[in-house]
């Protein structure tokens, strides 16, 4: 993309654009759409750095979060993408690209402490993405950092229990272990506003059918799609009513009757 077009771009704005894309699940348009980020950053780096260099002023173009903000996020939301379509080796390359961001000149402690977190967050990302892979061995590994960094834990349990579903693994003991300290003091999960309870959700309904536990089945499926109620996921709401409609002849009359209150609830 041609400079004189990127610097009329506004980071910030990308980034809603990819969270967007994201929401979608539109993963080459994530793949596009970072890679904008990154040459507008880029772009925005550069003349920071020409005007340092001719005595002008460092902050030449403002934006909202520190620059180095973007060239990590752009780099984290390609190795989620590239994941999402199965390009196991193109997602390590990106993890292994926001695991080192401290190579711009002049960071203060605030672009500092950004890639100190993008340290962090490749790190378990590099973890959730072998687990996905089938790396039973460093599931401990990765228990022990979801339970050191509680903000991980949700996506964590949706990581691993898409995993053993995939993978064919038995892990009551760990999901009910992560699950209590999520759905702790204070907090319940059902009451959470996120997709990854959503997603997590309806992950858990799999195992529990994988699991050979029907009416387990019917209870994750039901609270999949209260969250998805929530955030207005209609998409969702159809894949979950569809599972639930397979499952009526062996969920219970209390089940059945919830999900038919539900129903009548939206209309």
């Amino acid at each position: 993309m041609r400079k004189s077009i990127l610097k009329s771009l506004k980071p910030d704005i990308i980034v809603e654009m990819l969270n967007m894309a994201v929401a979608f699940e539109n993963w080459n348009k994530v793949l596009e759409t970072a890679d904008v980020l990154y040459q507008c950053a880029q772009c925005i780096y550069e003349e920071r750095m020409e005007c340092q260099q001719e005595g002008g002023a460092k902050h030449h173009i403002h934006t909202q979060r520190p620059l180095v903000y973007y060239m990590g996020w752009s780099h984290m939301m390609r190795g989620m993408a590239y994941q999402k379509l199965g390009q196991i080796d193109q997602a390590r390359a990106c993890i292994r690209q926001y695991a080192v961001l401290g190579c711009m000149e002049g960071m203060d402690e605030v672009e500092l402490q950004v890639v100190l977190e993008f340290k962090r967050k490749a790190e378990i990302h590099r973890y959730a993405l072998e687990i996905e892979a089938g790396q039973v061995e460093l599931l401990e590994g990765y228990v022990n950092l979801l339970l050191e960094y509680p903000e991980e834990r949700l996506s964590g349990l949706k990581v691993i229990t898409e995993a053993a579903v995939r993978h064919g693994w038995p892990i009551d003991f760990v999901i009910q272990m992560l699950e209590e300290k999520v759905d702790g003091p204070g907090v319940e999960m059902d009451s959470l506003n996120n997709d990854d309870v959503y997603h997590y959700f309806y992950q858990r309904a799999l195992y529990e059918q994988w699991m050979g536990r029907p009416q387990e089945v019917v209870e994750f499926i039901l609270k999949a799609m209260c969250v998805a109620d929530r955030l207005g996921m209609e998409r969702h709401m159809i894949k979950c009513t569809a599972v639930l409609e397979s499952l009526r002849e062996m969920a219970t009359e209390e089940q059945i009757e919830r999900f038919r209150v539900f129903l009548e609830g939206i209309k």
